[in-house]
């Protein structure tokens, strides 16, 4: 048999790289970011973390405990240019500074994203001080949110909620009926409805609503990719995911 050596030509530069933090129970944050990255020049890698249910601040602050091991798992020993950690609750039960940090311990060179802080800055590229807010969580995790929110100054209106504890039934959700449910909030006097929990099938659903309400929409998947781009410079407009990434 005769033997070929070829030498093979390395790509010189790389995409940008996104590293995703998924709860292991999450059915919905991959699709959505896979939706809105697909075609385009950025690589997408993802892990997934335990997920403790029932969903309480306690179990969330236990989650954030495996980030840095987690995050390692990223493409080990190669560099990534975001890291984003997919959960709203758990951000505000574990702080962002903390997960910012564990982060940092795998991947240093890695700016950090959630959704809760990517909410804040799209409020405020909107100048939206007052807001209605739709959850699927449990009165403990809403109460949560809530406090988060109104220490970053913005005034919640009202808030409307399924009562769902298990990460696992809020990715059972369905997306026409959480339409219609949407659909019926009142938004007089707020500036824009904010849905939060990155396992809720909304991303897809949002320009409808937009439409629909007359309001700007907001969510956990949709502001969280949002910033993603942002962290890797991506400048280009994406149409079907809401006004947010029109701006």
């Amino acid at each position: 048999m005769k033997l070929n050596k070829v030498e093979p030509k390395f790509i010189l530069k790389a995409n940008p790289r996104i590293g995703l933090i998924s709860l292991g129970s999450d059915f919905r944050i991959e699709k959505d970011f896979n939706n809105v990255v697909y075609g385009r020049n950025i690589d997408l890698y993802v892990n997934r973390i335990h997920c403790y249910n029932p969903l309480t601040n306690e179990t969330l602050a236990k989650m954030a405990e495996d980030i840095t091991n987690v995050t390692k798992e990223i493409l080990p020993d190669q560099k990534i240019d975001c890291v984003a950690y997919g959960c709203t609750s758990g951000t505000v039960a574990a702080g962002f500074s903390s997960i910012k940090k564990k982060i940092n311990l795998a991947k240093p060179e890695a700016k950090v994203t959630t959704p809760i802080t990517s909410a804040i800055k799209a409020f405020k590229k909107f100048n939206i001080n007052k807001i209605s807010v739709f959850t699927p969580y449990t009165k403990e995790i809403n109460d949560s949110i809530i406090n988060y929110f109104e220490k970053e100054g913005i005034t919640i209106n009202s808030l409307t909620y399924f009562d769902i504890a298990s990460d696992i039934d809020i990715g059972k959700v369905d997306p026409d009926d959480l339409f219609n449910v949407l659909s019926k909030i009142n938004l007089k006097d707020s500036d824009a409805l904010f849905v939060s929990c990155t396992a809720l099938p909304v991303l897809s659903i949002i320009d409808k609503l937009e439409t629909k309400l007359n309001k700007i929409v907001l969510s956990s998947n949709q502001t969280l990719i949002w910033d993603s781009l942002n962290q890797i410079d991506y400048k280009e407009k994406i149409k079907g995911f809401g006004k947010l990434f029109n701006i």
